[in-house]
């Protein structure tokens, strides 16, 4: 796929009813929680994409380096995972037609999204769902799960709601409380907790929270290094203007 400044593509072909998207919102909630399911299920890695416009970002883990965006796949659960470190910041709307296309790819007709919600007092991490589909919020509720009455939603998620249902695609959003937008490793494992019961993915809990909070550490040590280089860069381009 090269349109519009997005690149990359899918190095294997799959079917999937279903893909859960990642990008980095509040609370690197979805990114913390995708990158913990696509170890904890052992998914397969069949595409990798980046945005020309964005900041060039990877990371190194276990000797390996991390896409900026990367597709995973499951066979078992019949899922593919759109997991992303890069923000997507500006650069939402073609973040949603990445999504989209790879949806189209791999033959999907539902599109879930993870992510955190701002909480004025301290979070109990409670989570919600919102679905426009009347079939999928009676689901939600039959597994006692509390519809999002109100709240603002932005970024990708916001965009897939808007330009997912007029493709013939339900989109199924899926929230839990945070208080900063630091990564909050609880807040990705109250998702996944509700991901669990909508999806069937038998998720082992007790490893949860310890590797969830291994994986916010990771990614707080990296985007870290990457604003140093990010302010190291812009007080060398104004000596370099002085």
């Amino acid at each position: 796929m090269q349109k519009e400044g997005i690149y990359g593509e899918l190095a294997k072909k799959v079917k999937a009813s279903t893909v859960l998207e990642g990008f980095p919102g509040f609370g690197l909630v979805s990114t913390i929680a995708t990158g913990f399911l696509i170890d904890h299920l052992k998914c397969e890695l069949i595409g990798k994409y980046w945005f020309e416009q964005g900041q060039p970002t990877v990371a190194i883990h276990a000797n390996k380096l991390i896409d900026p965006i990367g597709i995973y796949y499951n066979k078992k659960y019949d899922i593919v995972i759109v997991h992303s470190i890069a923000p997507a910041t500006g650069m939402e709307w073609k973040a949603a037609e990445l999504v989209l296309d790879i949806a189209k790819q791999v033959g999907a007709k539902e599109i879930i999204t993870l992510e955190g919600v701002g909480s004025q007092e301290e979070p109990d991490n409670r989570g919600f769902f919102y679905t426009s589909n009347p079939a999928h919020k009676k689901r939600f509720e039959k597994i006692g799960i509390d519809c999002l009455g109100e709240g603002i939603i932005v970024g990708v998620t916001s965009a897939l709601l808007m330009k997912a249902p007029p493709k013939g695609l339900d989109v199924c959003s899926l929230f839990a409380e945070t208080h900063s937008n630091l990564p909050d490793s609880k807040a990705a494992a109250k998702t996944i907790e509700l991901l669990d019961k909508y999806l069937g993915l038998k998720v082992d809990y007790q490893p949860l929270l310890k590797q969830a909070a291994e994986f916010e550490k990771k990614l707080r040590t990296m985007l870290e290094q990457s604003q140093k280089a990010k302010e190291l860069k812009e007080r060398k381009d104004i000596t370099y203007v002085g």
